[in-house]
């Protein structure tokens, strides 16, 4: 049998409906090269009862045997498991999630989750992430102080150069002034771009610049948002949070927290406006302690509206919100924090269920009118509560509550390891991607660990550690539900810019310098990650200023200004280009992915449907590399023709259409050094034979 022919998955064209209910009837196929199979059988497990089905042969089409089986999922339908064995005369071989094997190993037989849907809007949406503080500043009147209030030991800081680098020792408490009015302002500009859904980093009141130390889940940030009312004095030296009386009044006064909301009711109605989603940061683990709750700070104290927070006083009604060892009241500040830290109170869950419905109340607030958000993000969130059977059932009661407000709204979780046990349809929609493609494609095109805190060179154009990790984490993680939605990133608030991690620098800025961060990046490979980010499955999310060039070592190196007025361009627009091959291609978004054999140190696969497929060939090696690659996987004619769309290599890149013949279902094509090129066919629309002037000839 030609291993190489036989395929299944669990996008549209191999299982119908792709997202199937208890109930349903379901159609599944399987494909193989014509007249190489004698038998297919399907062998699946419904709970402890496994079973065959033998397939019937369902149509032929371009040298490929077509199989299928239908029938009905039973209405009280768990996970199912399955996987294929095609016999023929002198030959047996399984097919599981890895492909054609000699064993199936039960993590790699297929998941079939009935009832398990994610938003079809999410699959494979372009994403922006947008740390607020360093985005842009559109409102200076709502800009944090100098010495407006302390934070871990010293004041705030309004920060007044726009380029300045972040502070490595002080950066928590400087602000830049980025807010939502310049998010506005800058919402054509992500529409131009080609960004389909924006997610925040945490919005909500707080003290520090990241905003993951919540002190109000109730109200945008006015800092972020509308301060009306701006009275109170600064701090003079040496004196407590309890003076800050400016501070005080423009995080309590309802009329500044209530124009903040409508302001993020604005944001959102003028994204949505332009085609673009918005999803929220829910930080539910743990709050600040600013937290009104807590009152660490004696914000709150006197503020007027406000009941006594649980340091103030034993009798507050956030008492049982958290978890105190002993102490005395009032002020008492032997409480849990998450990981040892007095700045971030854990929430005792199981201590209070007003606490508990409090939070889902929170999760349906924002996803309803008049917000409208469309889904959450979630910080930490394996790490909520105190157990494993608390989490996951917090997790479902959230998710039961977000989808009955917004049916639309997508769930994602940070998560380092294995998510397989909240991805089951019951808790989270999917993850921030690390296992299965930050970390893989970063040690791939890089060797760099993905805070630069390690170099593995002997990992750079690994392809089949590369595809094994990638595989392994996606198998142990996701079925197709999962994975199309998987926010895939090459860099983030938490992790160095990926542009440079291309230099090989191990470090930080406290040690290396800003400056360490900039020198020697490779742009050639920052475009071959673009490339893959674009054409892999999930949802292709950028971080803010990746697309303008912007470097940097972990946090908060990472978390540097956007760079208006002296952007990258080449690197902008090839983001633009990128992005627009993206969204111009189904199969980019929800069609199968293949592995083609492009020999050492070249990374090669497909996604494919029925009607078209993307060729993707990523040339590690510092040499011109000629590639002799089989695309019988992608089920195109053995005789065919792709399109070149973009290519990128050492020297620049380039969108001028290239034609190239495939004969014997084989592409012989060079590759320039550091390069990457995606070409694409389809079977139907019809190709304007100038596109098609020169064939096989590599020219950059």
């Amino acid at each position: 049998m030609r291993r190489d022919r036989l395929f299944h998955d669990m996008t549209l064209d191999f299982l119908q409906p792709p997202h199937p209910k208890p109930g349903n009837n379901v159609f599944l196929y399987f494909r193989c090269g014509q007249d190489d199979a004698k038998k297919v059988v399907l062998v699946y497990r419904n709970g402890i009862q496994v079973a065959e089905e033998l397939m019937k042969k369902h149509h032929s089409e371009d040298g490929f045997d077509y199989y299928l089986f239908s029938g009905k999922l039973p209405k009280d339908s768990g996970t199912i498991y399955y996987y294929f064995r095609i016999e023929a005369d002198d030959e047996i071989l399984y097919y599981d999630l890895r492909g054609a094997e000699n064993d199936v190993p039960d993590r790699y037989k297929f998941r079939m989750i009935p009832g398990f849907e994610t938003p079809d809007w999410a699959k494979g949406a372009v994403m922006y992430q947008i740390f607020v503080d360093r985005f842009r500043n559109g409102d200076p009147s709502n800009d944090v102080l100098t010495k407006e209030y302390n934070y871990v030991g010293n004041t705030s800081v309004q920060v007044t150069n726009w380029r300045k680098y972040p502070d490595p020792d002080g950066d928590i408490r400087e602000f830049y002034g980025g807010d939502l009015q310049g998010v506005l302002d800058k919402l054509d500009y992500l529409k131009e771009l080609g960004i389909e859904v924006i997610y925040f980093n945490p919005i909500f009141v707080s003290p520090s610049c990241h905003k993951y130390d919540t002190q109000d889940y109730d109200h945008i940030d006015p800092h972020f948002g509308v301060i009306i009312s701006d009275n109170g004095e600064l701090l003079e030296d040496g004196a407590k949070n309890s003076e800050a009386s400016r501070y005080i009044d423009r995080v309590t006064n309802k009329e500044n927290l209530e124009a903040s909301d409508a302001l993020f009711a604005k944001v959102v109605s003028e994204a949505h406006k332009r085609g673009i989603r918005v999803i929220l940061d829910g930080v539910f683990n743990h709050c600040g302690s600013f937290n009104k709750w807590m009152d660490r700070e004696c914000i709150y104290e006197n503020a007027q509206g406000y009941e006594p927070g649980a340091y103030v006083s034993k009798d507050s009604p956030y008492h049982d919100y958290f978890s105190f060892y002993k102490g005395e009241w009032p002020y008492n500040g032997d409480y849990e924090g998450w990981w040892g830290y007095d700045t971030l109170p854990k929430l005792n869950y199981e201590g209070s269920k007003k606490l508990e419905e409090y939070i889902l109340g929170v999760g349906r607030k924002w996803v309803s009118a008049p917000y409208y958000a469309d889904g959450w993000r979630l910080d930490v969130a394996a790490d909520l509560g105190h157990s494993a059977e608390y989490n996951h059932g917090f997790w479902k009661k959230f998710r039961k509550a977000v989808k009955e407000a917004n049916p639309e709204a997508i769930i994602l979780a940070e998560h380092y390891g294995s998510a397989h046990d909240w991805l089951k349809g019951e808790e989270w929609d999917s993850v921030m991607n690390y296992d299965a493609f930050m970390e893989p494609l970063t040690y791939f095109l890089t060797g760099m660990e993905k805070h630069s805190d390690e170099f593995h060179e002997e990992k750079i154009g690994n392809v089949n550690l590369f595809w094994e990790t990638m595989i392994n984490a996606e198998t142990d993680n996701f079925v197709h539900e999962s994975l199309f939605v998987a926010m895939n990133e090459l860099s983030n608030h938490d992790h160095s810019r990926f542009l440079t991690r291309t230099n090989h620098v191990v470090g930080r800025c406290g040690t290396k310098g800003f400056r360490a961060a900039e020198e020697g990046v490779n742009k050639a490979t920052m475009r071959q990650a673009v490339t893959v980010q674009m054409t892999w499955p999930g949802a292709p999310t950028v971080y803010y200023g990746d697309e303008a060039g912007v470097c940097g070592f972990t946090d908060p190196d990472n978390r540097r200004t956007y760079p208006w007025g002296t952007e990258d361009q080449e690197m902008l627009e090839f983001h633009k280009d990128m992005i627009h091959i993206h969204k111009a291609s189904v199969e980019l978004k929800t069609g199968s992915l293949v592995r083609l054999d492009g020999g050492d140190g070249v990374l090669a696969y497909g996604r494919f449907n029925r009607t078209s497929a993307t060729l993707v060939v990523i040339n590690t090696n510092k040499y011109l590399t000629v590639s002799e690659i089989s695309l019988a996987p992608l089920g195109i004619p053995e005789e065919s023709r792709l399109i070149r769309v973009i290519e990128s290599n050492s020297k620049g890149y380039t969108t001028d259409p290239l034609s190239y013949n495939v004969k014997n279902g084989k592409l012989v094509r060079a590759y320039g050094r550091e390069s990457a090129v995606v070409l694409q066919y389809n079977r139907i629309t019809a190709v304007n034979e100038e596109a098609f002037w020169s064939t096989n000839f590599f020219r950059m």
